[in-house]
């Protein structure tokens, strides 16, 4: 059995959740696997986000259907997207400023995760930037971790974030 068939995300946890506060209040539900909490790799404080695995994947579908509250905050749970099966992690950012270089639009985006591709589209005839790009990540998480917010500021300008969809 894939262990990803047990497998949420808690997407909108308190910066004091712990890993041991997210196993102990699943574990309620169910026996927890593991539980998660994503890290900043600079910082070491949480991101906002993680994940539980349960050992049988009914309890993960019975979870994702309740209202939780973890630390008084209440927090988002919701089936995790197999590795196999994930979309891609890829993300469209619009609304650019045109002053905007690569460097600063990496840059931003690194807090989330490690980029493995970045372009920013250009016109062909004037060579002016179009205002839009897109950012590939190496996992889904970087992904489901910039989408808690669809607007970002980036250069004292607020730009939109959504899933790349795929061509």
């Amino acid at each position: 059995m894939d262990s990803d068939q047990g497998k949420i995300f808690v997407g909108g946890v308190s910066w004091e959740t712990t890993d041991e506060k997210l196993k102990e209040y699943f574990q309620s539900y169910g026996d927890v696997v593991e539980a998660m909490i994503m890290k900043d790799r600079t910082t070491g404080r949480g991101r906002g986000f993680g994940f539980v695995v349960f050992a049988d994947p009914d309890v993960a579908d019975r979870v994702v259907q309740d209202k939780h509250s973890i630390n008084g905050k209440l927090v988002e749970a919701k089936k995790a997207v197999p590795r196999d099966e994930h979309q891609n992690a890829k993300i469209f950012v619009g609304g650019l400023a045109p002053n905007v270089s690569e460097e600063e639009f990496k840059q931003y985006f690194e807090q989330f995760g490690n980029i493995t591709d970045i372009v920013v589209m250009y016109d062909h005839a004037t060579q002016r930037p179009r205002g839009f790009g897109f950012i590939t990540f190496d996992s889904e998480e970087a992904v489901d971790s910039v989408l808690q917010k669809t607007f970002h500021e980036l250069k004292d300008k607020m730009v939109e974030v959504k899933r790349a969809v795929p061509k």
